[in-house]
């Protein structure tokens, strides 16, 4: 790249910012809540959020408030950084930002996101610094994160459960962690997304001061054409926590939303989506896109109950209105009927299936 263009880039003399957000109510009807499925269901608050956005001189600020209801944690930092951009395909960003690992931002098209999300390894963010290029035929992102999101700084403090992406939590606490992300792209009409992801770090136990270690690998793929959309994933991943005597060392705490839940130490997730948008002029609806997401949690430890969740559903675009209008079904899965604490790790021998029909309604500005 010339002179010319980088001194376009970082001659900026005036600010630049811009305030966005959304306004979101949640309707729901959950087949374990006899009492709720009585009234018919229940329809309020999801979350009031401020998004900003700013560059001056080649820094820029990408950065995220939520305010959710006081028993979902409250108000919570989803991301901010601070970046620069070297030129149109080389950036660094500081700060809270996403972990580059499988499929991004979303490995998913519905509300409830896939269930790699409720074990943290879809749209998370932690605490560190990242480096990506994004070519025209390769993609690459390298980052180091020196812990999961701090707001409490104590000696032996656990991390807050008012969070929005799941960390580690209780007596264990992410450190010193390694990502890295590569993905090649072909095709023009058929768009081709191959990818791979690996990460590594350290579990600090507060009980006995030693080290354990986490890591993970993925492979991923996503196909684009025309309207339609196809993502597939597979990962592994091993938690090995230093945890106290008598402290099971075959799961792990897991925390956000202003609660925390147990998830098996050593798994395998497999997750297939598909996705059609289809344009409409129905006034004042201007598109429709109808997806089907499923995710397939398998314990390594063999008297844990696997996991599974199938998410079908559409997404309504009208003016600056989306609404996601959801059938997620799980089986032992926190979010979806059973037993929270544990649906993620041991399960539930001989569980139900449930499931929860949902809409989601915001204004985004």
């Amino acid at each position: 790249m010339g002179k010319a263009t980088l001194n376009t880039l970082h001659a900026q003399e005036v600010p630049e910012l811009a305030i966005g957000g959304a306004l979101r109510f949640n309707y729901n009807l959950s087949s374990w809540k006899p009492a709720q499925k009585s009234r018919g269901g229940d329809f309020g608050y999801d979350l009031f959020r401020i998004n900003t956005k700013a560059a001056y001189k080649g820094i820029h600020l990408n950065a995220e408030y939520r305010l959710y209801s006081k028993a979902f944690g409250g108000g919570m930092l989803k991301q901010g950084w601070f970046g620069y951009k070297f030129n149109k395909t080389n950036e660094i960003q500081l700060g809270l930002t996403q972990v580059p690992f499988g499929i991004q931002q979303y490995n998913s098209n519905n509300w409830f996101f896939n269930l790699s999300y409720y074990v943290g390894l879809e749209d998370d963010h932690d605490m560190g610094i990242k480096y990506l290029h994004l070519g025209d035929k390769i993609e690459y992102q390298l980052a180091f994160f020196k812990n999961a999101e701090e707001t409490r700084f104590g000696n032996d403090t656990e991390i807050t459960h008012s969070r929005y992406a799941y960390d580690v939590a209780g007596r264990n606490k992410e450190f010193n962690q390694l990502n890295g992300k590569f993905i090649y792209k072909i095709g023009s009409q058929l768009k081709h997304r191959l990818g791979a992801s690996g990460q590594y770090g350290g579990l600090f136990n507060l009980d006995t001061k030693e080290t354990g270690n986490h890591y993970g690998l993925a492979i991923h793929y996503e196909l684009t054409y025309n309207d339609w959309n196809i993502k597939a994933e597979a990962m592994n991943i091993s938690n090995n926590p230093a945890n106290a005597p008598g402290i099971s060392r075959e799961e792990i705490s897991m925390a956000a939303y202003g609660a925390a839940y147990k998830v098996a130490a050593d798994f395998t997730i497999y997750t297939f989506t598909i996705a059609r948008k289809v344009p409409v002029e129905w006034e004042p609806i201007s598109a429709l896109k109808i997806y089907n997401d499923f995710g397939y949690m398998q314990k390594k430890k063999e008297d844990f109950d696997d996991s599974i969740m199938n998410v079908t559903g559409v997404l309504i675009t009208a003016g600056n209105i989306y609404a996601y209008i959801d059938y997620a079904a799980g089986l032992n899965h926190s979010w979806l009927g059973g037993n929270y604490m544990d649906d993620f790790s041991s399960g539930t021998p001989g569980a139900d299936w449930e499931a929860r029909f949902n809409v989601n309604i915001g204004y985004y500005f």
